[in-house]
């Protein structure tokens, strides 16, 4: 059996550096830790394949921001580590508390090292334990892995394969398409128990995903590594049975290439081998969530719904897709609006790209519902609570973030709105709260009322005092625009 995560703790040599678990998850403790590994990249999360007891020593996430902090825990939690490790001291005096917040939103246990340790001894003592109950699982693993082949060898379908690989590790098997289609299953399978998977490659491409449930009291690590040697297998399968649709292949491929930024000859090779125009318009989605992956199944239907073609790609805690917008601005809205309706767990948000004119502006819309997620508080638009962001509403923000330096926005918002920020700080008011609803409304001055819960008349009287700090009223001055730019980007 792997060791679990307090056994770990107690070992001499992380023992020695005095760990704290800084937050509550529950169960973290009994976690089965399947490796030990330290490293100071923050990109690292793409390498782990979860279990991990990851160590850092601090140095990187200390120069990093807020929002680069909370990603790196996010983007660890998504990979199903068994925990972080953090080292504080001269290069990280404490674990920031934005981090620990995220972590027990995410359920990952974060860990803090008050001592310092070589993380070379660590890795020695309890990754050398862990090799020689590895070798193990290994030919176990091997041996679920042969039978399977057999079987494959004697004709035998993907629920066969699967009975086999049922039997061999105790647990319920199932295959699934990357649209969340059932290619076969095997064994007892219940959607509220813990779930192992594992992606199923054929020919480079993603063609399915293998999960695995253990009962309790079942051994989860042979599960895994049993379903990992089971991947080539799986995928012979898949090529001789039910290969995969080239336009299914040519729509990953193209995520991917949009993903990574690729130049636009590349795209205008994929898009049309999955079905999209060269010059047809489209919209990025961007979904954060630590269960991106579980979420692609009911994305992919709610844009078969909303959008005439699409495709999808999840990576990590992130989850992508491309609409095919042939209607233009309103079919975009349109979809913003049923992304609302998404089902997705607390704390998940969801970003929509602005219209892209042609398939070689899908990264183009991609970075920019990015972007905006990175500007929005708390993952949500203001005044709305929905978790859905859409990029356009902040066209202003992320072009001011994209062109202009924090002094640069800062000095502007000092001489449009200098004398009512100065209010706002002396005598705790919210004058520039009331003028930014009043700007954003197109200075409708009952319905800024009403957005901000005041009587009219209170509402003229801080118009009045608004106006005589800003050197009076801007309608039909020109203005208007200036000072709407500077409380958007006091906002920032």
């Amino acid at each position: 059996m792997p060791i679990i995560l307090s056994a770990a703790l107690e070992y001499a040599s992380l023992k020695s550096a005095d760990p704290l678990l800084l937050n509550h998850v529950p169960g973290a403790l009994d976690r089965p830790v399947r490796w030990v590994h330290s490293s100071e990249v923050l990109d690292i999360a793409p390498l782990l394949s979860g279990g991990e007891l990851l160590l850092s020593g601090g140095q990187a996430l200390a120069l990093a921001g807020e929002g680069r902090q909370s990603d790196y825990v996010r983007e660890l939690a998504g990979r199903g580590i068994a925990a972080l490790a953090l080292e504080t001291g001269p290069a990280l005096p404490e674990v920031p508390v934005a981090m620990v917040e995220v972590a027990e939103a995410a359920g990952l246990p974060l860990i803090e090292l008050r001592k310092v340790v070589p993380f070379v001894g660590v890795m020695q003592e309890i990754n050398s334990l862990l090799v020689s109950e590895s070798v193990d699982y290994l030919q176990r693993g091997d041996q679920a892995s042969h039978a399977m082949a057999a079987e494959l060898a004697h004709g035998a379908g993907l629920d066969q394969l699967l009975g086999v690989l049922a039997e061999k590790t105790g647990a319920g098997a199932r295959l699934l398409s990357p649209s969340g289609l059932t290619l076969g299953a095997a064994g007892s399978f219940d959607d509220a128990g813990d779930v192992t998977s594992v992606d199923v490659p054929v020919r480079g491409v993603l063609a399915a995903r293998l999960d695995l449930q253990v009962p309790d009291g079942g051994d989860n690590a042979l599960a895994r590594v049993a379903g990992e040697r089971a991947v080539d297998i799986l995928g012979l399968a898949l090529l001789q049975r039910m290969p995969p649709g080239l336009k299914e292949l040519a729509g990953i491929e193209l995520m991917r290439a949009i993903n990574s930024g690729s130049q636009q000859w590349q795209l205008q090779q994929l898009g049309p081998a999955s079905g999209f125009t060269v010059g047809g318009d489209v919209a990025a989605v961007v979904i954060r969530s630590t269960g991106a992956g579980h979420l692609r199944p009911a994305l992919d239907a709610l844009l078969r719904e909303c959008v005439p073609l699409s495709a999808s790609y999840a990576n990590n805690a992130e989850l992508i897709a491309l609409a095919s917008v042939a209607g233009g601005s309103s079919q975009r809205q349109a979809l913003v609006q049923a992304l609302r309706g998404l089902d997705v767990p607390v704390g998940s948000v969801i970003a929509v790209g602005p219209l892209g004119r042609g398939i070689g502006e899908a990264p183009w819309s991609l970075a920019e519902a990015r972007s905006a997620l990175e500007l929005t508080v708390s993952g949500t638009e203001e005044g709305t609570g929905t978790g859905v962001v859409d990029a356009d509403i902040l066209a202003v923000e992320l072009l001011a973030a994209g062109s202009l330096d924090p002094t640069t926005r800062e000095a502007f918002v000092q001489r449009q709105l200098g004398a009512v920020v100065d209010h706002d700080r002396l005598k705790k008011s919210e004058l520039m709260r009331t003028l930014s609803v009043w700007l954003d409304t197109g200075c409708n001055t009952a319905q800024a009322a009403r957005e901000l819960h005041l009587e009219r008349q209170s509402m003229h009287h801080r118009l009045q005092r608004i106006f005589e700090l800003c050197g009076g009223d801007p309608r039909g001055t020109g203005r208007l625009a200036g000072l709407h730019l500077a409380t958007r980007l006091a906002r920032m």
